[in-house]
């Protein structure tokens, strides 16, 4: 990978596949990153370093309040074990069942996967998935509750950003039906585009010179630990599943609470 041989992605695939991820277990799900930060250009510059989000910081450290705010919310809280008030910067996860589901809504077996784990139905439109833009925007900016990143086909699958199959989704508080998932202005309108665009973006030389930063938060060193509370990179302590050791927990409500923690919100890699 450092010589260039194998693409940014194949190296991504890899480093899950290490981790334990697979597309096979959607609380398990193959995690990529963001890698732009410009969804409003007419036309995108890959050679400009503003184009593209901090691979160096998490989703909840991309603005200067925010970060503030995450590193506030560790020093208010102190560390208890087994209980839901741990000391951690974030209590919601990059990757979860729910968030592959949402991003994948609008193609089977996805559809189904979603509403089964809404109760039955669609979400509130204005929570459902709609636009790459808003998207990034909640994630990288405006809510402390939604620090998701991404999954692999938003680098070679167009076929689910379009309701294909028609399926009514719901219509948001601006008027808004939602259908078609709604694209930057540089991919003008069309999705073949916006992955065509998407996937140059993750094997530009940006990119390729700073993933290793983001791999670091997720697979490596910084994932957990001092380097992670450095790098405002701490989650609850239930999201590290290799590190519980349930068999140790002998109350039964713990013990449940844990594990449906984990199925509804997701799971850190492995460290590789």
């Amino acid at each position: 990978w450092q010589k260039r041989e194998i693409s940014n992605f194949d190296y991504l695939m890899y480093l899950n596949t290490l981790a334990g991820r697979s597309y096979n277990d959607y609380m398990q799900y193959p995690v990529f990153p963001w890698v732009l930060a410009d969804y409003t250009s007419k036309t995108l510059n890959l050679t400009n370093p503003h184009t593209f989000r901090d691979l160096s910081k998490p989703m909840g450290a991309q603005t200067v309040e925010r970060k503030c705010k995450f590193i506030q919310r560790y020093n208010d809280v102190e560390k208890t074990e087994g209980e839901l008030s741990a000391q951690c910067h974030y209590c919601t996860h990059y990757s979860s069942a729910i968030i592959v589901a949402s991003y994948l809504v609008r193609m089977e077996p996805f559809t189904q996967t979603f509403c089964s784990l809404q109760g039955g139905s669609f979400d509130v439109a204005d929570r459902m998935f709609h636009s790459v833009k808003s998207t990034w925007e909640s994630a990288s900016r405006d809510n402390m509750s939604d620090v998701r990143e991404l999954i692999p086909e938003f680098f070679y699958l167009p076929e689910f950003l379009t309701n294909v199959n028609h399926f009514e989704l719901g219509c948001m508080q601006d008027g808004t039906v939602l259908g078609d998932v709604q694209l930057p202005p540089w991919a003008d309108g069309d999705p073949h585009k916006f992955i065509l665009l998407h996937r140059q973006a993750l094997e530009s030389d940006y990119v390729s010179a700073h993933l290793h930063r983001w791999i670091d938060l997720i697979f490596g060193h910084k994932q957990h630990g001092s380097a992670a509370v450095e790098a405002v990179n701490t989650y609850h302590p239930y999201f590290y599943g290799d590190k519980m050791d349930l068999n140790n927990i002998k109350d039964p409500l713990i013990k449940s609470t844990i594990l449906g923690f984990v199925s509804n919100f997701g799971q850190i890699p492995q460290q590789v």
